[in-house]
């Protein structure tokens, strides 16, 4: 799916660590990551929260799409700093999950995630990509 995500990648997201409903990504806020605040913009952080849910809730083999999700902004992420958004699987139910993903600049919290998913047992997998 990594290959696939070009969105992600043309943001600079880096995929760190995935296993069954669980992954990291990382970004390190560049010139074009800030917003006219000078900080890290909101889109970019839920970016960043979104491409762990959708590792980790494509981590198990079946295509996976977002049904939800919603972000809290806690903190702003500045210019140089190196974000992890580490996602979990909090619950599942038949195709239905819910996932929780947390957005770090080293110890400090920036933002909270929480992503609902659907499994899609029909739909095609990326090119490259097999169960």
């Amino acid at each position: 799916m990594r290959a696939s995500d070009t969105a992600a990648q043309g943001a600079g997201v880096e995929l760190v660590d995935v296993g069954p409903g669980h992954a990291v990504t990382a970004l390190t806020v560049e010139q074009r990551h800030v917003n006219g605040h000078r900080i890290c913009h909101g889109g970019y952080l839920f970016l960043l929260a979104d491409a762990a849910f959708a590792y980790a809730c494509n981590s198990f083999g079946t295509p996976t799409v977002a049904a939800g999700g919603d972000i809290v902004f806690l903190r702003p992420g500045h210019l140089g700093d190196r974000l992890l958004a580490e996602a979990t699987l909090r619950s599942e139910s038949g195709r239905s999950g819910v996932y929780d993903v947390t957005v770090r600049s080293g110890d400090t919290v920036i933002a909270e995630f929480r992503g609902r998913s659907r499994a899609v047992p029909s739909m095609s997998h990326p090119p490259g990509v097999t169960d």
